[in-house]
């Protein structure tokens, strides 16, 4: 393996932020590696949210740096995120019910066809994007019976696959997804995982916030455990249990200052 292939497709170094006097993260730092799923875990109040926020550019970090593949970057904003190639996919999904696959796919990147009167009037080229959105469930492995299908009419799962795809089509590095198996039936979540797989098949670094153990043993490679806004440890999932990943989210073990810091003393945020 080169040095190249070694280096973290994101890297964060000291992130903190804090709103008013409450400290939501506290000098977190870790790498996002190319072809690994990265669980993200902790109570609430430990500061997911908020560090996904960050990365996300919804709300920028006060303090710290982020690197993509090793040049610093500033994530003031969604768009200034979704430049240097991070997406990420919320729990509200954000899909349109009302319009189908190819139109949620392509939400605000619309193609418009190459015939320069036609373009100028502003029309879309729906047989490329169709198309398009046809290879790109195709590689993912995502089944969906036709694109022109509306968004209400899929089940839980092949919508979080949608919004999967939706975020792979523009960003094939670095992809976070919040708790993207909430509320979902034991098959459907079977197939998100599975997609989940895929991505770091393809290289994809994938940054996975859940509460399910199960889910983080079953197909992530490392894990971050983060507490009262510090993170607590940072190891490969070979050598964490259900048991000791809980003992780390409730501050019984700690590889860091957090497991030290008194419930009273904490301030943290979402």
């Amino acid at each position: 393996m080169t040095s190249e292939e070694r280096r973290p497709a994101l890297a964060v170094r000291g992130l903190s932020k804090s709103f008013g006097g409450l400290h939501a993260l506290r000098d977190v730092s870790f790498d996002l590696m190319p072809g690994q799923v990265t669980a993200l875990v902790g109570d609430n109040g430990a500061g997911k949210s908020t560090l996904v926020k960050a990365l996300s550019g919804l709300q920028p970090a006060d303090e710290g740096e982020t690197l993509i593949h090793g040049e610093p970057v500033t994530l003031k904003s969604a768009r200034a995120a979704a430049a240097v190639g991070i997406e990420t996919v919320h729990q509200n999904l954000a899909l349109i019910e009302h319009s189908n696959v190819t139109q949620n796919l392509f939400l605000n990147r619309e193609i418009r066809t190459r015939v320069p009167v036609l373009r100028q009037l502003g029309w879309l080229d729906h047989k490329k994007m169709h198309g398009d959105t046809r290879d790109i469930l195709s590689e993912l492995g995502i089944n969906i019976s036709s694109v022109r299908t509306k968004i209400r009419d899929l089940s839980g799962g092949q919508r979080q696959c949608v919004a999967i795809g939706r975020a792979v089509a523009w960003s094939r590095e670095i992809v976070m997804l919040d708790e993207p198996t909430a509320a979902l039936g034991v098959h459907q979540t079977g197939l998100v995982l599975e997609l989940v797989r895929r991505l770091a098949g393809r290289g994809v670094a994938v940054l996975m916030i859940t509460h399910n153990m199960e889910h983080v043993l079953q197909v992530c490679d490392r894990v971050l455990v983060l507490r009262l806004g510090r993170l607590v440890t940072d190891r490969p999932t070979s050598e964490v249990d259900g048991r000791s990943l809980v003992e780390y989210i409730t501050g019984l073990r700690s590889d860091g200052p957090a497991g030290n810091v008194p419930l009273k003393e904490a301030d943290t945020g979402a």
